[in-house]
């Protein structure tokens, strides 16, 4: 199949109180606001972003993924995948206009995802005083210490995680790069997907609720595991705790670092990681005990990174229990029955 999916252009996540995380993604992260809209939507990029924005943060009752937008290869590449969804049953609007990019074709594929695929966008011009000396930047390095090169990918939850890869694979031309499935049943419970060389920038991790539609985190890219490890001191010293990292994954070798933004949504920053060009590579099956979460292979998972958003009302959150009970976990969480790290 002719490659029809270029990168992952922006997303849109929802926020129980918009201000509040816009303030952390501008003085927190150091993204900057580029434009808001009347009905509360908020406009963010990060400095090396080629487009005019990466995110928008909208109204929402909870933290969700509203749509996660991406780049077509080309203006018959969007006519092709918008063919071959419709071809799958499921129907999808055409838009001749929105906010920062041209005609579109936005669909709900089978686990409840948002999806929107355009080609016609313009490149980001910087205003005057942010404009680099460096020709190939969008705009001046940011003078934040913690700011994100740009966006990196957005991992998703669903019921099947082989069954989304293959949907996607078949009908969009990811390529599936690697599976996780447990030490002690055959349970996969993560997957990773691409649409260029990168190890992903589509992730599926195992959904055990009804809700659909669900994301686990959205991720920045910085440029080196030196401003990486900058940012976590950064984000502390300003009170923001870490989640879990920095440490490397095993799955896709990049080195990671996860937290909250204070609309309850989860934030990866990450760099390094392979660079894959194989045509018809075959998804290799990690396990927790290989170090698919932390290659060290010496340190749990918390037990909070099973969360996905919107929360699922009928399962206590990691900040009422401290850690989260259930069957569930302990089967998404290996470390908690085999004692590891």
């Amino acid at each position: 199949m002719t490659n029809l999916l270029a990168h992952l252009a922006h997303l849109e996540i929802a926020s129980p109180d918009v201000e509040a995380s816009v303030r952390f993604f501008e003085r927190g992260f150091g993204l900057r606001e580029v434009q808001r809209d009347e009905d509360g939507s908020v406009y963010l990029r990060c400095w090396g972003d080629y487009y005019p924005y990466s995110l928008v943060v909208s109204p929402g009752a909870q933290p969700a993924l509203v749509n996660m937008a991406w780049r077509t290869t080309s203006e018959q590449a969007l006519e092709e995948a918008a063919r071959r969804v419709q071809g799958k049953g499921v129907e999808g609007q055409w838009s001749d206009k929105r906010q920062g990019h041209g005609r579109s074709f936005r669909f709900t594929g089978p686990y409840g995802h948002t999806m929107e695929l355009y080609w016609d966008v313009p490149k980001h011009s910087a205003p005057a005083e942010l404009t680099s000396i460096f020709p190939d930047r969008p705009e001046k390095r940011s003078s934040h210490a913690a700011a994100p090169r740009f966006l990196d990918h957005v991992t998703v939850a669903a019921t099947d995680v082989k069954g989304f890869a293959a949907w996607y694979s078949e009908v969009l031309g990811f390529r599936t790069m690697a599976f996780t499935e447990l030490d002690h049943a055959p349970v996969t419970v993560f997957g990773v997907l691409t649409t260029n060389e990168k190890s992903h920038d589509l992730g599926c991790v195992l959904d055990s609720s009804q809700l659909g539609g669900r994301v686990n985190h959205i991720a920045f890219w910085t440029d080196s595991h030196q401003e990486l490890l900058v940012a976590a001191d950064v984000l502390m010293e300003n009170g923001v705790d870490i989640e879990y990292g920095p440490s490397i994954h095993g799955v896709g070798e990049q080195t990671f670092l996860y937290f909250r933004e204070p609309g309850g949504m989860r934030v990866e920053l990450n760099t390094g990681g392979y660079r894959n060009y194989v045509p018809d590579w075959e998804p290799n099956a990690w396990k927790p005990s290989l170090g698919s979460n932390s290659i060290y292979r010496n340190g749990a998972m918390p037990m909070s990174m099973t969360e996905s958003f919107p929360p699922d009302p009928g399962r206590p959150t990691a900040t009422e229990e401290g850690v989260l009970p259930g069957t569930e976990d302990a089967l998404l969480n290996p470390y908690a029955q085999q004692g590891q790290g």
